[in-house]
């Protein structure tokens, strides 16, 4: 008994460190400004579940996409507007090769490192956002999650008391200091919370704001909605400098 009220203890403290660490800001939809539609797109974290649907749906859109990866064959896709180029957001140097000339950028930035301190989020973003500013890009759309900053508690019990406190407390806790990050950037940026993500289907309809996500029950939402969300970001206002839940 007593070792489960410490692990209760842990868990709730832990949820309590991320709301405080991470961006608070989420914010309904406001009419926003219009956005000049962007060509040129930089989609980070590619071969990822949500990247592939990033670039995926970003050439259906007629984007043209550059994707940055760490192991480009991963992505198994070709198409006329799709340059693939080899690179890592740890190393500077090819993060600001691959942001030269965009006009936007997409991060679906992920790694499955979950077992000790990391800060590949946050420094990767770092990355992003200082090549970004000297090239003159300003629109940043990055996909972080439910359960950081003013969103804390919102992806229900058993990720708040077992799934974020025993498998993903250094992910998640890197996250919050990536949301640090880019809201502390010059960017135009949102950033969109996603609940816990599925290989579902794209459905169309979801739910967005900052009222998203449930202490109770675990709220879901397909890769695909996620990356037709983000996508929806670059030609939208309504979000800007905002951190957007987003669930079915």
């Amino acid at each position: 008994m007593t070792v489960l009220l410490v692990f209760l203890v842990y868990a709730i403290a832990l949820s309590v460190a991320l709301a405080g660490a991470g961006h608070w800001g989420s914010a309904a939809a406001s009419p926003g400004e219009s956005r000049p539609r962007p060509e040129r797109i930089l989609i980070v974290g590619a071969t990822g579940g949500t990247g592939r649907q990033l670039v995926a749906q970003a050439l259906e859109r007629g984007y043209a996409v550059t994707a940055l990866a760490r192991n480009p064959s991963r992505l198994q896709l070709s198409h006329p507007r799709l340059t693939v180029v080899r690179g890592d957001v740890r190393d500077g140097a090819s993060v600001d090769a691959a942001v030269h000339g965009q006009d936007a950028v997409l991060s679906a930035l992920g790694h499955k490192r979950y077992l000790g301190p990391t800060r590949i989020l946050s420094q990767g973003t770092g990355h992003l956002l200082r090549s970004m500013e000297a090239h003159g890009v300003s629109r940043f759309v990055c996909e972080t999650s439910l359960g950081l900053g003013d969103s804390a508690f919102r992806l229900g019990l058993l990720y708040t008391l077992f799934i974020i406190p025993v498998i993903l407390p250094f992910y998640f806790w890197d996250k919050t200091r990536q949301e640090r990050v880019i809201a502390a950037s010059r960017a135009r940026w949102v950033i969109v919370r996603p609940g816990v993500l599925t290989h579902g289907a794209k459905r169309g309809a979801v739910r967005h704001g900052a009222s998203v996500g449930n202490p109770l029950w675990s709220v879901r939402i397909s890769r695909a909605d996620v990356a037709a969300f983000m996508l929806d970001q670059l030609e939208s206002g309504a979000y800007v400098g905002s951190s957007p839940g987003v669930c079915w």
